[in-house]
């Protein structure tokens, strides 16, 4: 009971329910407070998104310069394109089904919000692009030059970073999101539009069933094999992932239902498994671009531009081979993307934080369902260009 109670999505519920009753019967002088909270909470969050981006991506990279080999090079674009895919399948699906919902910005008859106590601003230490851009030129130059000490330093400060988001960002917020929801419903606007994320929530967890459908489909046209002699094992490893909401967590099921698939090599599954749950974040990519179009025609009256959604999409696929293993990591790892790309304030992305992380269980069931359709597709590649199975005991990469 502990260990549920302190779960992320339980505390974000937690915090919205608590935001959203005491919005509705705060008056003036409780709301400043209330504000200044939530504008200082902001700053602090915002302040660690470009030490996220560098903790992650630059790590990331000297990883995989480091083994680079075929087979990596082909897994590595396998869950990039599955990623991007469901992103542009994502967008094309928001501008074909969002504006059917009828959803309007609630301006009409809106409170005031009253002015903050004081604004403490606490600028990040770099522009978003410019920690992306730093991020790879110093990931890529180390993993040339095969720089230990610069590869090492990566890797300690990506643990500071990840020691950062659990000790400090994600507690933080449900305190942020209670503030957050308390000033939408002050300002009146949060009645008309919670039933909107409900039904959002479902049709991305349709929009999940789809991509998996796709996947497995491609996956069995081109290795020649039933891909449902791989997901009829998948059941325990999608109850597990919904149940704990991490990859990690549930890598240890996942690889003992591949490894009982007949169609899969068993060398490819103990390589491509623990590697896709890494960085084939599918599901949490889908859901994460339905919903910041659904956020942006809620809060803004509009949909992103096309071309703004295109960019997203294709740097969202970078990010999330990058994001930190934890509830709602890629959301959490992209949140500069959503501000500098789309242009959300801080309302916008305490949002996206909350409705996301309500509905991370999913998306991380998907991520990790889709690791055995692309591990079929490397057992293709591997026997059409007569790649040896190799044992146990050898490294594949």
């Amino acid at each position: 009971m502990g260990n549920f109670l302190g779960s992320l999505p339980v505390r974000l519920v937690i915090g919205v329910a608590l935001g959203i009753m005491v919005g509705l019967g705060a008056n003036e002088s409780l709301m400043q407070v209330i504000l200044t909270c939530k504008s200082l909470l902001g700053n602090i969050i915002m302040f660690c998104v470009p030490l996220i981006i560098i903790g992650f991506i630059a790590p990331s990279i000297t990883r995989l310069g480091k083994n680079a080999s075929t087979m990596l090079r082909l897994a590595i674009v396998l869950a990039y394109v599955s990623s991007i895919g469901a992103a542009f399948f994502s967008t094309f699906a928001g501008y074909s089904i969002i504006p059917s919902l009828n959803i309007t910005p609630a301006v009409d008859g809106l409170k005031d919000l009253p002015k903050l106590l004081f604004d403490l601003k606490i600028a990040p230490i770099m522009s978003v692009m410019s920690a992306l851009v730093f991020s790879v030129l110093v990931g890529l130059a180390a993993a040339w030059t095969n720089s230990t000490t610069i590869t090492k330093c990566l890797e300690e400060f990506q643990k500071i970073v990840l020691a950062i988001v659990t000790r400090i960002v994600i507690p933080l917020l449900p305190v942020f999101i209670a503030c957050t929801f308390c000033a939408l419903s002050y300002e009146g606007s949060i009645t008309k539009q919670l039933p909107v994320f409900l039904m959002v929530v479902a049709i991305v967890m349709v929009g999940h069933y789809i991509w998996l459908a796709v996947l497995y489909t491609l996956a069995g046209a081109y290795s020649g094999k039933n891909p449902m002699e791989v997901l009829k094992h998948y059941g325990p490893a999608y109850i597990t992932a919904v149940g704990t909401m991490s990859s990690a967590a549930t890598l240890a099921i996942a690889l003992r239902g591949a490894l009982k698939s007949t169609v899969l090599r068993k060398d490819l599954v103990n390589f491509g498994i623990p590697l896709f749950a890494n960085i084939h974040l599918c599901g949490s990519v889908l859901t994460e671009v339905f919903f910041v179009m659904v956020v942006s025609q809620v809060l803004y009256g509009t949909l992103p531009a096309f071309g703004d959604m295109v960019l997203f999409c294709m740097l969202l696929g970078v990010f999330a081979i990058g994001a930190p293993g934890v509830p709602g990591g890629t959301v959490m790892a992209s949140l500069g993307l959503i501000t500098s790309v789309l242009g959300f304030d801080a309302t916008g992305t305490a949002l996206m934080l909350t409705i996301f992380a309500l509905q991370d269980s999913f998306g991380t069931a998907c991520n990790v369902t889709g690791d055995g359709a692309l591990t079929l597709v490397l057992t293709g590649y591997a026997e059409k260009n007569n790649i040896a199975e190799v044992s146990e005991e050898e490294n594949v990469l």
